[in-house]
């Protein structure tokens, strides 16, 4: 139950990504952003690289009836090589929640509602994007439910926006990470049996590289408009 959903390239591709945003925490735009989404900026580059390291570990929950395993090792989805366990002679389909992609993005998103107060314009947002979600996500043998990963930063972007600038990092994160998990996830469960996945994890292999980008983006936009406001009171 421990492997990184995606392939050595697509995961070092992230992890270049983090690598660039984290080696900017020094910086006034990090400072800003962490302090605007209640965080010290070292936490908030803790969290994410909790993000990426967590996204090894799958925690079972329970175990689906499968008629037919399939035992593919890469499963290539939007141009993007996600790894599939190779599993032979496992009689059902293990339903699994990914650390990385679903536990600490979840409990990360309702401190950060708590913490700034979001509810409502949370609820609007999480609702919208959990909705794109579920209308794009597809089925894809041997990997469960997927994600065009462009799909959620997108509309997360326009969310977060629309409904404030002011707290459009914290928005960003909270209705990209619980809006993907809601709408390409959990509402999609019941399509899982049948495409003969050996591990459906939830957060995991077609959802979270969605969810990681969100992350940093999210940091990038709570910076990007804090210091925008903090240049219009000097």
């Amino acid at each position: 139950m421990h492997y990184f959903p995606l392939t050595a390239p697509a995961l070092l591709g992230l992890a270049i990504l983090f690598a660039i945003v984290a080696g900017s925490v020094a910086a006034r735009l990090l400072n800003f952003a962490s302090a605007s989404m209640g965080l010290a900026p070292r936490t908030m580059m803790a969290v994410l690289l909790a993000s990426l390291l967590g996204s090894y570990i799958n925690i079972p929950i329970a175990y689906l009836p499968e008629h037919h395993m399939t035992a593919r090792a890469v499963v290539t989805y939007f141009g993007i090589p996600y790894v599939v366990p190779v599993t032979r002679s496992s009689p059902a389909t293990v339903l699994a929640i990914n650390v990385g992609g679903a536990v600490i993005p979840i409990l990360m998103s309702l401190y950060l509602m708590v913490r700034n107060q979001l509810y409502s314009m949370s609820l609007w947002g999480i609702a919208v994007v959990a909705l794109a979600c579920h209308l794009l996500a597809t089925p894809v043998p041997g990997i469960g439910i997927a994600e065009p990963i462009f799909v959620p930063c997108v509309v997360t972007t326009v969310m977060a926006l629309i409904l404030s600038r002011r707290h459009a990092g914290a928005l960003a994160y909270i209705c990209g990470s619980l809006g993907t998990l809601i709408g390409a996830d959990l509402t999609n469960l019941s399509k899982v049996q049948g495409l003969g996945a050996p591990v459906a994890s939830i957060g995991g292999a077609g959802t979270f590289d969605g969810i990681f980008v969100i992350g940093l983006l999210s940091v990038v936009y709570a910076g990007w408009f804090a210091a925008r406001e903090a240049r219009r009171t000097d």
